[in-house]
């Protein structure tokens, strides 16, 4: 298995379904497993692009991102909610779901740059795809990140 369906998917062409299963897994990742209780639902989804990558054989999803316009969360255009589901992590999808959030964001929004709030132990990750660190390291909901940017 090394292979994932993808699909980028404007928040208004979501199936219920869908919105359920992305909400799901962003839940399980980012409130149960990282133990942090914060809002999720915080009304940028309705206005965003949301990149899943499935497992072909079973339509499970296994990576995701949420491709965020530019002014909602940043000046520029943005890349959030970026995660590969446990079951999936031994599989390596977040290189290419990276790669594919920066396509997505480089369709819809060309000639930008990709503004980032990353979770610090990832910083070698995002340096490997041409994110530099700007600022100083910050506290969100008790994780340290870091503001990068992609020109």
């Amino acid at each position: 298995m090394n292979q994932l369906s993808w699909t980028c998917t404007h928040f208004s062409s979501l199936t219920v379904n869908e919105l359920y299963e992305l909400l799901q897994v962003r839940s399980d990742v980012f409130v149960i497993e990282q133990q942090c209780i914060y809002p999720d639902l915080d009304s940028k989804d309705q206005k965003c692009y949301h990149l899943m990558g499935r497992i072909p054989e079973t339509g499970e999803l296994a990576a995701y991102a949420r491709i965020v316009p530019p002014g909602i969360s940043y000046e520029e255009p943005s890349i959030g909610r970026v995660l590969t589901a446990l079951k999936f992590r031994s599989n390596k999808f977040g290189k290419e779901l990276l790669q594919r959030s920066i396509e997505a964001v480089e369709s819809h929004y060309p000639s930008q740059p990709i503004r980032i709030g990353a979770q610090t132990y990832l910083r070698t990750f995002y340096t490997s795809f041409g994110f530099v660190e700007i600022g100083e390291p910050y506290d969100e909901d008790g994780i340290e990140h870091i503001e990068m940017m992609r020109e």
